[in-house]
């Protein structure tokens, strides 16, 4: 039977959003003692950034805080916390979401533990916070606000109390993960998964500018047949997104990836026809129909020579039909090693993706492996540390890998269902 939780245990605290009432903070969490539960709220889908507008913290015996960084930007109070803190455990669920926006304030951990890594290393058929809630405390919590607007201001009652709640219960479901893992034999694994998220974010730096070919990536890329139609989604695109880091509005929100796609493959020629082309794929109140026909035809004048390649190389593996036809010894080899570690993972009761990258795998299928099979071990050991894997996962998937790298003729699997992303111009010829 299930308990609803409706409001924190202790009550939902004011929110500090001045110095005076984060000094208060930091020497409340002074006081406590053990991990730090640590959440923070963003507008995705609504704002441009990506910063965080709620940052909600909890320590036994140091209460449970809700902060608001944007007044609080660029407060030295942010490095004083992380003097005191960084070395203390921070329990963060689904912590790659949260940390960027994390650091972007100030806070840098050194002690990570992930509840929800840690609850999928440990088997659990459902890892969000909700679900583990019910799972591991019979504790029913409302999650319909996950989804709202935190830039908003002043921020609702109930947004807060659902924020609060988070962090609420976090520390106990830490500690039920780190039980699971511990009667498993798991908790080094996890331990270095999480050493591993922390490595990656070291040298991190926070900037809202996208990488450069992120244009890319518009959906509906497939409908993209010419070199000119995708000079004009490019330019659109990156026009967009000037304008949404302008107003700090999701670039989606401004003009939607369809509306893109579709001028730049019907091309309107007045202000008219844009409007009817865009239509209801802006939330802007007074749409810049003129930019985007400026856009239009600017780069209707694009030479031939300064218009992007409609396919270009890709830093992932080609999809596997592209296999069959390139690769198909690859092809066999990876078959045969996806249905061992299949195998493996239904075991271990770890999903496949958490047992080992499936990129990594794909890397050492596509290459020819050595000539002499008493060597395929030694051979995949090397790029799995090379490529990044964790020492539990070479440990348990190494020998498995090698087994199968003999195979020439491919097992027969199910097709994946290829997504509008896979079919895009983008893709390996």
């Amino acid at each position: 039977m299930l308990t609803p939780l409706l409001s924190p245990r202790a009550g939902t605290p004011e929110i500090s959003a001045d110095e005076s009432s984060f000094e208060k903070v930091i020497k409340s969490l002074l006081a406590g003692s053990g991990p730090i539960a640590i959440d923070a709220e963003r507008a995705s889908g609504y704002r441009y950034s990506q910063r965080a507008y709620l940052i909600q913290i909890f320590r036994k015996d140091g209460g449970l805080h809700l902060i608001d960084p944007i007044p609080l930007k660029g407060s030295k109070l942010w490095q004083e916390f992380n003097d005191h803190f960084a070395n203390i455990e921070w329990v963060i669920h689904a912590s790659t979401q949260d940390l960027p926006c994390l650091i972007e304030v100030g806070l840098s951990p050194k002690l990570l533990f992930d509840t929800e890594l840690g609850a999928r290393i440990a088997g659990c058929p459902k890892v969000g916070l909700g679900a583990l809630a019910e799972s591991l405390l019979e504790l029913q919590l409302a999650k319909e606000h996950s989804a709202v607007d935190w830039s908003i201001r002043p921020l609702r009652p109930e947004w807060i109390t659902y924020a609060a709640l988070d962090v609420d219960i976090l520390l106990e479901i830490r500690d039920k993960v780190e039980q699971m893992l511990t009667e498993q034999d798991k908790l080094k694994w996890a331990m270095q998964d999480f050493a591993s998220i922390l490595k990656n974010y070291q040298d991190y730096e926070f900037t809202d500018t996208p990488k450069s070919d992120r244009w890319r990536k518009t959906s509906g890329m497939h409908k993209v047949r010419d070199r000119l139609t995708l000079t004009i989604v490019r330019d659109l695109w990156i026009s967009r997104d000037q304008l949404a880091r302008e107003i700090d509005l999701a670039p989606g929100r401004v003009l939607n990836d369809e509306a893109i796609v579709e001028l730049a493959t019907k091309r309107p020629e007045t202000l008219e026809d844009v409007a009817k082309v865009i239509g209801w794929r802006t939330r802007l109140e007074s749409p810049p129909f003129n930019r985007w026909l400026k856009v239009l035809t600017a780069s209707l004048k694009t030479s031939i020579g300064e218009q992007p390649e409609l396919r270009v190389a890709s830093q992932n593996m080609p999809p596997l039909k592209i296999w069959k036809e390139k690769n198909p010894i690859g092809y066999a080899r990876l078959t045969h090693v996806r249905a061992a570690l299949l195998e493996l993972s239904v075991q271990l009761q770890i999903p496949t993706e958490n047992l080992v990258t499936p990129e990594l795998i794909k890397r050492i299928c596509w290459q020819e492996p050595p000539l002499i099979a008493s060597d395929y071990e030694d051979f995949v050991n090397t790029e799995l540390v090379r490529l990044g894997a964790r020492p539990w996962q070479v440990e348990q998937v190494a020998h498995l890998v090698a087994a199968n790298l003999g195979a020439t003729e491919p097992l027969i699997i199910p097709e994946p269902v290829e997504t509008e992303g896979q079919n895009s111009p983008e893709e390996i010829a």
